[in-house]
């Protein structure tokens, strides 16, 4: 009877796990609240009648591919969660819709215009929280507390090794590519980091907040803006396009003199 009593647990043992069960149900639901809601605000930046004109626009128009309700199909993936970021970025820059299936969506000119862009954006945020376009005021390079030289330095931490030191793109595995970021806007910079399309990586708040990503986007653009003092640019993809220039020309001088003296001689 001792050696029972012993082995019996407290009833303060009990307790306290029904407490730290409780705990941890009320975290869950409030986390799983806080994302539902931020879904909801994110849906609810747009009209109810946008968001019926971008599901018509929808299917119409993307629903081949990603399916009824955007759930996906073994031609697209499932678009529910993505954002409205997602969405403005791929139809902004024309990217989609595809014209065919290939390593990666090519840059195009947009068949939407930015209404129905805005649309189909609308539509694809109220199937679920993802980011949502960003405000001006991380798109805003000229604004007071812009560090651009801690831009490139995250530059080319984060980024430099796919599109190049310059920004000027590079080449990547299988037919893939990372695309020049000269002459793209601001809004489509940041959307990218935000949603990681195509290989990029995603860049969540977490990673670079979005003071982070505004002093990125006003570093692509003073690099942008400063051209090529240097003379002829050569694709800004460095020694190996230079050297191939040295050696096309070099070799091209020693021919023509050897032909000419060759025909003196004679």
């Amino acid at each position: 009877m001792k050696a029972l009593s012993q082995n019996r647990r407290h009833p303060v043992v009990g307790v306290a796990l029904l407490l730290l069960g409780l705990l941890l149900t009320g975290g869950l639901y409030s986390l799983a609240t806080n994302m539902n809601a931020a879904g909801a605000n994110t849906a609810s930046q747009y009209s109810s009648s946008d968001i019926a004109d971008g599901e018509q626009l929808f299917n119409a128009n993307c629903a081949t591919c990603h399916g009824i309700g955007a759930t996906g199909t073994d031609a697209g993936p499932s678009l529910v969660g993505v954002g409205a970021a997602s969405v403005d970025f791929q139809v902004g820059t024309g990217r989609m819709p595809m014209q065919m299936q290939g390593p990666q969506a090519q840059l195009k000119p947009p068949q939407f215009n930015e209404e129905q862009t805005a649309q189909l954006s609308a539509y694809v945020a109220s199937l679920g929280a993802g980011p949502a376009v960003p405000e001006d005021e991380y798109l805003d390079v000229d604004h007071e507390d812009v560090d651009i030289a801690r831009g490139g330095e995250l530059f080319r931490v984060n980024c430099a090794m796919c599109h190049n030191a310059a920004a000027s793109g590079g080449a990547l595995t299988r037919g893939k590519y990372a695309p020049t970021l000269h002459g793209v806007s601001e809004k489509h910079i940041y959307e990218a980091m935000a949603t990681g399309p195509q290989n990029m990586p995603v860049f969540s708040d977490t990673n670079l907040t979005p003071e982070d990503k505004r002093d990125v986007i006003a570093f692509l653009k003073e690099i942008e803006a400063q051209g090529s003092p240097g003379g002829f640019q050569l694709g800004s993809l460095g020694p190996v396009s230079e050297g191939l220039l040295i050696w096309t020309l070099g070799l091209g001088l020693v021919i023509g003199f050897m032909v000419w003296l060759t025909s003196r001689s004679s």
